[in-house]
């Protein structure tokens, strides 16, 4: 991401820059595409400590995954030009979408047991997902770079889905590490 301008041109309205800023954390600084992986993670603890099924979970992110992706393509040739950039750092649904691809790894049925420890393992989870995500959007390894040359929303959207596969295995293992140290009672 480059670090240009933080507000939109008036022409793409406040829907559409609601949408790409994922409600408005694209605009807050420092970092905002860490703001903007936020969303995944708060809302897996949130449906956690309200006791929500594994299954909710799973779909949850999987139609955050999916609503983010879509709406970056949709929305990201309008925010690039209303933004005046290629891949503006206020446009973070990219993100969202890629935290969500990066905590649909995790075995949701071992972690939300219905005991005393699913919050605990579910926080320690997101942590690391979120963690992981964030290096590997930073850091872009391998051909995930290059997937941002793609043009409008696919450039945008493309290598914050691939950095999210490429945080699954770390994900996995910390699913491991919390499964260890917080073991459901059952």
């Amino acid at each position: 991401m480059t670090s240009g301008s933080r507000m939109p041109s008036a022409d793409l309205g406040l829907w559409r820059t609601l949408v790409v800023t994922s409600c408005g954390l694209g605009l807050l600084r420092p970092a905002s595409g860490s703001w903007g992986s936020l969303p995944p993670p708060l809302l897996v603890l949130a449906f956690a400590w309200m006791g929500f099924s594994w299954w909710s979970v799973i779909l949850l992110l999987a139609g955050l995954a999916v609503m983010s992706t879509v709406g970056s393509i949709v929305y990201g040739d309008a925010a690039e030009k209303s933004f005046g950039e290629k891949d503006p750092s206020s446009v973070v649904l990219d993100e969202t979408a890629g935290c969500a691809v990066t905590l649909l790894a995790v075995p949701w049925w071992l972690v939300l047991t219905p005991d005393g420890g699913a919050l605990s393992r579910a926080a320690l989870i997101v942590a690391v997902g979120f963690f992981f995500f964030r290096l590997f959007d930073v850091w872009k390894p391998g051909f995930v770079r290059d997937l941002q040359r793609q043009r409008g929303g696919w450039g945008i959207v493309l290598d914050d889905l691939a950095a999210g596969a490429w945080a699954w295995p770390p994900t996995i293992i910390s699913c491991a590490v919390a499964l260890r140290l917080f073991p459901s009672a059952a």
